[in-house]
């Protein structure tokens, strides 16, 4: 069964982006592995809260003209 975790900050897509991603993830798994695992084939998308991540030792905050206008 492939799996694959995304995790991006918090309002940086929207549902229907969110989709796409997963559908589109999805057909790579399919690419590779052929049709037989698309029935199986589990895409995670997290969000995560701002100051829940960093790199570089530097804490990350999503710039608002970043986020998903709701």
């Amino acid at each position: 069964m492939p799996f694959a975790n995304y995790k991006l900050p918090e309002a940086s897509l929207n549902a229907a982006q969110k989709e796409d991603l997963i559908h589109k993830t999805t057909e790579l798994m399919v690419s590779y592995f052929g049709e037989i695992v698309r029935p199986t084939t589990m895409v995670l998308v997290e969000e995560v809260n701002d100051g829940g991540f960093g790199r570089a030792d530097e804490v990350f905050i999503m710039p608002d003209e970043y986020r998903v206008k709701r």
